[in-house]
């Protein structure tokens, strides 16, 4: 079976605050944890990504753009050559949820959007994959399944890029359910999104077998806002980021808990445990993502990089446990 590339978020490559990109690099590789870099080269930052990559043993594999419909398809072109160009695998692909000509994007929009990134990958020779995240199409979790059905109703793969904390964001949350009109359906049964339910949403995806990426940022059961930091219109942070392991004092604005970061926890295991026991399991990619910006960890005082550190050495010895249960003698190539 295909060994994991373990790669860090770029945007949490620091502590409290930005540090420069070959230090970027150096934190990384000094860390002995991560094989790669997850981050697509920056506009107009191109040649200088690609010099550190090779100077510091740090591969860019994987990166993500984010895309409006009927505006960016040129763009999604474009991104993916410079993906190519810098030794890139992977092409992460947020689709807002609006169109560019104003509407909520239909089914029809997000299958035309990912056929043509699909066209393109496979000519320019990068494979591609959407995400289910915040402010985008896939915040609403109920509308994945149905595109991964059409896609493949289309005689292709839909690869899939996990971010459980964008479904666990959610979870006892009355407030972030109402953003994509879900509350009902929760407080029903109908849909199920604590993964520790039965027929919750992200056993069904793990199931299906289209997870090649998955991320890890824990959020909290119904958690607190970031108030250190506030968003564009003048908003406190969604709650899409608690900490790994318990930051020092003053280093962080609520109280923290450890059992909070379990269902993170327990969604990789669930992924891990799939991926051991199913040949042909596409999963490739695994990214710590303890990042900055207000709906994350934005403003707070506690090293980020540090975080993704204590996420990518549990990771690790996690899937060797459970390597070793599916596959034993096997465990040693984490």
């Amino acid at each position: 079976m295909q060994d994991f590339s373990l790669g860090c978020n770029g945007r949490g490559i620091r502590h409290c605050e930005t540090l420069p990109l070959e230090e970027q690099f150096k934190m990384l590789r000094d860390s002995k944890v991560f094989d790669h870099f997850d981050r697509m080269p920056q506009p107009g930052e191109e040649r200088e990504y690609i010099r550190l990559a090779n100077k510091y043993g740090m591969p860019l594999r994987t990166g993500l753009w984010s895309y409006t419909a009927g505006r960016d398809e040129a763009a999604l072109e474009k991104n993916l050559r410079v993906c190519k160009e810098a030794g890139a695998e992977f092409h992460n692909i947020m689709l807002y949820t609006r169109h560019a000509a104003g509407h909520v994007v239909s089914d029809d929009d997000i299958v035309a959007f990912y056929l043509h990134a699909w066209e393109l990958g496979q000519r320019i020779g990068m494979e591609i994959g959407m995400e289910n995240h915040i402010y985008m199409w896939s915040e609403d979790p109920r509308r994945i399944t149905p595109i991964a059905q059409r896609v493949r109703a289309q005689g292709l793969p839909f690869q899939y890029v996990l971010d459980h904390s964008h479904v666990l964001l959610k979870l006892d949350n009355p407030e972030e359910q109402d953003v994509v009109g879900m509350r009902a359906q929760v407080e029903s049964g109908e849909v199920v999104i604590d993964p520790y339910e039965s027929g919750n949403l992200i056993d069904d995806w793990i199931a299906q077998n289209m997870v090649h990426w998955l991320q890890i940022r824990p959020v909290s059961p119904n958690g607190p806002r970031n108030i250190w930091q506030l968003t564009d219109n003048g908003h406190y942070g969604r709650a899409c980021q608690y900490p790994f392991t318990r930051p020092a004092p003053g280093q962080w604005h609520a109280t923290w808990t450890a059992w909070r970061v379990e269902p993170c926890k327990e969604v990789v295991r669930r992924a891990l445990r799939h991926h051991y026991s199913t040949p042909g399991s596409p999963l490739r990619y695994i990214t710590t993502d303890m990042i900055d910006m207000p709906d994350y960890g934005g403003g707070t005082r506690y090293s980020l990089f540090e975080q993704n550190v204590a996420i990518a050495l549990w990771f690790r010895e996690t899937a060797a446990q459970i390597r070793a249960q599916h596959q034993p003698g096997e465990a040693s190539k984490i």
